[in-house]
């Protein structure tokens, strides 16, 4: 019986490598999708905006380069490098670019 661990290849790559911003909007881009997670580097050019919205899965946010806002359940924090986030799922947040900002978003489903 071959298990997830066994299926899953080793993944290494350089983030800052991957970074590139549209004139207005997101580019995003996925490293690696699995039943349970997935791994996106989200690019947000300066100004870029994103509405409030929910996801039924957890997510955590790692900021690898820029400045923004990150408003859950109504609390602002502020974003920048190094700055690591866990969102519980189905919890509101929307998000405010000030500057082009690079954030690797995991996804992963509730225990």
């Amino acid at each position: 019986m071959t298990t997830l661990s066994q299926t899953i290849q080793p993944l290494i790559t350089q983030l800052k490598d991957k970074i590139e911003y549209a004139e207005t909007g997101i580019l995003s881009k996925v490293l690696l999708k699995l039943p349970s997670c997935q791994y996106t580097l989200f690019c947000l050019a300066s100004g870029t905006d994103i509405a409030e919205h929910t996801s039924t899965r957890n997510a955590s946010v790692h900021v690898i380069e820029g400045e923004g806002t990150l408003t859950l359940n109504g609390q602002e924090i502020h974003l920048e490098p190094g700055v690591f986030v866990l969102m519980p799922a189905n919890a509101p947040h929307a998000l405010n670019a000030k500057q082009n900002l690079t954030f690797l978003l995991t996804l992963s489903d509730p225990a």
